[in-house]
């Protein structure tokens, strides 16, 4: 006999899907939004399904966006001169939080991993060598995870740009702020010590 009725069973299986979400806490949020009122049920599932038709990547950076080109690439404010290159469309908003940065994006769509079969031409490179081709960028900040894959494509991206004449740089990585030494990792340690810098 099964534990729920058929739609809700679905419903669980559904939000099982999203990240971070496990049996239970699919089961709560299902039973939430069914003892929720109706309208604010169905606000959830209208926004699901607007953002669903309306969100798509930008054609120059591949950010996500509802406007093509995304805010960033058509903001007048923006320096050209600099492109920031992330993972993930999601990386761009901890950049912005910082106020400090005010260039471009380009959003690469993962990063290299042989093992999961994901190499240079499942990622978003060639639009950023397009991108390239004007002359007006300086300097690609690659802004990959610090991960084994990140610090691979972060090398990749590095090798294939140098030769351009452009300054590459990579975001620093290390002991973060307000967490103590005695907890770092060896990996993390030795980030600190070589991205130090003069005081």
């Amino acid at each position: 006999m099964p534990d729920f009725a058929a739609p809700v069973s679905r419903l669980i299986d559904e939000l099982k899907h999203l990240p971070g979400i496990g049996q239970k806490t699919a089961q709560r949020l299902a039973f939430f939004l069914l003892r929720a009122d109706r309208a604010q049920a169905l606000a959830l599932s209208d926004a699901i399904r607007a953002a669903r038709e309306s969100i798509h990547q930008c054609s120059v950076c591949g950010n996500l966006t509802d406007v093509d080109p995304c805010l960033f690439c058509s903001g007048p404010g923006r320096s050209r001169r600099t492109i920031c290159v992330v993972e993930e469309a999601t990386n761009i908003l901890p950049i912005e939080k910082t106020r400090q940065y005010n260039g471009l994006y380009h959003v690469l769509g993962g990063a290299l991993s042989p093992l999961s079969g994901v190499g240079p031409e499942q990622l978003n490179i060639k639009s950023l060598l397009e991108r390239l081709k004007g002359g007006s960028v300086e300097e690609i900040i690659i802004a990959t995870n610090p991960t084994a894959e990140g610090e691979a494509t972060a090398m990749y991206l590095s090798k294939l740009l140098k030769p351009l004449g452009l300054r590459v740089t990579r975001i620093a990585t290390g002991i973060p702020v307000g967490s103590e030494l005695e907890y770092a990792d060896e990996v993390t340690m030795l980030k600190a010590m070589e991205g130090r810098r003069e005081l």
